[in-house]
């Protein structure tokens, strides 16, 4: 693949079309064709001209010039926003006459379930102690004695189970042998499910690092061999991948269990599927769960785990149905990717459940947390269905989290919508020709106000531009004239001025703030690039220069 250079020019010659030597991301849903691409969850979108990063052109879809033009950024659309929080409990206040008289009826009944509980969980506790005492060689399957043993742990699984009011559970079907689908799959709403299938399965499971550390629960999960992933990391990503393989593929080692949303949803739809258990290319059997209720929403959506445990400790009862669907193998036809396997039994099971499958992911209710906190009037607003996102402009949740914190900044309104005034304060831009048709470039809607999905979209529209990593390393060569790798504020003023010529000096003592971001008078490299990935939108600032670059470079 062709790298772009600072020697060639920025645009193309007028009048010249050059076909993209850019990777295009196609994914087809359907059970007929496959893919080249292997993103990391499903619910991809095809490549268009609003959502391919690396689309040329130099006005928007509106006619108007772009100010991203010499990166061969022109306009771009953002998808309708999603109605349907995928997170939120139905019933996460206590409500009406029967639920408070209920309350109050099984509060002794709560008391005793407690006690259960408590007493559940630390027979299982010791036993499971018990049994990984002395037991070093972890890379190879528990000794069958400890496995024996952990049978007591298993059926304390159970007594908490009934604790929680889960006093019969309806099942269907059943599970596979471990030698015709050594992986499981479920949908997840609830830290139920997790208990349900420790006792029913003993599987190895794949959690999150950060469960190790939990009371109780952390050794537990040890003696299931569980396998640790930092989603955050890509080689943490990678080493899980492998471990799945090589535990998938021994028949010594138990089945695995993945819930590939990633997260607890509330039930009512399916969200996209991250790619772990279907990377090894192993039969699957998923399985669904289901809490029938009318008055008490059993998920863990937005809902502090004690008020969720308090709730079902004062039911009379708390319904529970698992279905065992049947084997899904990958097709043997053709080699159908890990992208292809995670649609068709996303299919399966969002048809089992009768609900539909989103590309809603987990860094979604990372930015509902992010909202939260703030104490945003209504969080769900800054959901962008992350998956589309990831796959359409490669970004990170973290990134997306990054976004957001700055958006949040710029004191967004009910609505959700931020005005451009406080859009150039946080930017600290002031009113011009470049900061307008900056904030026109997000404003697809031309209402005057953009929402934190046109923020979020034209950001990394402009982030991703495969010329933009070599635009911030020309635009800082540019700036500093002195040869000590530092910008100064004069030389950086000097730089500003020729694209915002009536700046005073307070304005690009804010700007030199911004970039200066360790905070030591002086811009660095690192500080520069830093500052332009976090806010990509400044690198027309710099357009003056790149713009003559890009002439010279015609020439």
């Amino acid at each position: 693949m062709a790298e772009p250079d600072l020697i060639s020019p920025l645009l193309p010659k007028a009048g010249l079309s050059q076909p993209s030597d850019e990777p295009q991301f196609i994914v087809t849903v359907d059970d007929d064709r496959g893919s080249e691409s292997l993103p990391q969850s499903t619910h991809q979108q095809p490549p268009n001209r609003s959502h391919n990063p690396n689309h040329r052109g130099s006005t928007t879809h509106f006619g108007i010039e772009s100010p991203f033009g010499f990166l061969g950024v022109g306009g771009f659309d953002v998808p309708a926003t999603a109605t349907i929080d995928p997170f939120r409990n139905q019933t996460a206040m206590i409500e009406g006459v029967y639920e408070c008289v209920k309350i109050l009826i099984c509060v002794p009944i709560a008391i005793a379930r407690l006690l259960l509980f408590g007493l559940s969980l630390s027979v299982g506790y010791v036993v499971t102690k018990i049994a990984l005492q002395g037991w070093k060689d972890k890379e190879n399957p528990m000794p069958k004695w400890r496995c024996r043993l952990m049978w007591v742990t298993r059926l304390c699984a159970r007594c908490i189970l009934f604790a929680f009011g889960y006093h019969w559970i309806k099942r269907r079907g059943r599970p596979a042998p471990r030698e015709m689908a050594p992986i499981v799959v479920s949908n997840h709403v609830s830290y139920i499910e997790p208990i349900f299938f420790f006792y029913e399965l003993f599987p190895t499971i794949v959690a999150a690092d950060s469960h190790d550390s939990i009371p109780f629960v952390g050794t537990i999960i040890r003696a299931m061999q569980v396998i640790y992933v930092n989603r955050f990391s890509p080689s943490s990503r990678k080493h899980a991948v492998n471990e799945i393989k090589r535990k998938a593929s021994s028949g010594r080692f138990p089945r695995l269990l993945l819930f590939p949303e990633g997260t607890t949803t509330n039930g009512r739809l399916l969200i996209s599927f991250q790619l772990g258990a279907f990377i090894p290319g192993y039969p699957i059997q998923p399985v669904v769960v289901r809490y029938p209720h009318v008055h008490f929403d059993q998920s863990w959506g937005n809902i502090t785990l004690a008020k969720l445990m308090f709730r079902m400790f004062t039911q009379f009862h708390n319904f529970m149905e698992v279905e065992y669907l049947p084997v899904i193998s990958p097709l043997e036809n053709r080699k159908e990717n890990a992208v292809h396997f995670a649609e068709r039994t996303g299919r399966i099971i969002a048809t089992a459940l009768n609900v539909v499958q989103t590309s809603h992911s987990y860094g979604d209710s990372m930015l509902l947390a992010k909202a939260s906190e703030s104490k945003q009037e209504n969080p769900t607003l800054y959901m962008v269905e992350m998956a589309r996102v990831e796959s359409t402009f490669h970004l990170s949740s973290l990134e997306a989290v990054d976004f957001l914190d700055t958006f949040l900044s710029m004191n967004p309104d009910s609505s959700g919508h931020v005005k451009v005034q406080d859009f150039c304060r946080v930017l600290r831009l002031t009113a011009c020709c470049l900061s307008e048709k900056i904030f026109g470039f997000l404003d697809v809607e031309k209402k005057g106000k953009i929402t934190f999905k046109q923020f979020l979209y034209g950001s990394a529209h402009v982030l991703k531009q495969p010329l933009f990593r070599q635009a911030c390393e020309f635009s800082f060569s540019e700036c500093h004239t002195g040869g000590n790798h530092y910008i100064s504020e004069e030389e950086f003023g000097d730089s500003i001025l020729q694209a915002i010529s009536n700046l005073n000096h307070f304005d690009i003592h804010e700007l030199f703030k911004l970039f200066d971001i360790d905070g030591d008078g002086r811009i660095s490299k690192d500080d520069f690039t830093t500052c332009l990935r976090r806010n990509p939108l400044l690198i027309a600032l710099f357009s003056p220069q790149l713009m003559l670059k890009n002439l010279l470079g015609s020439a």
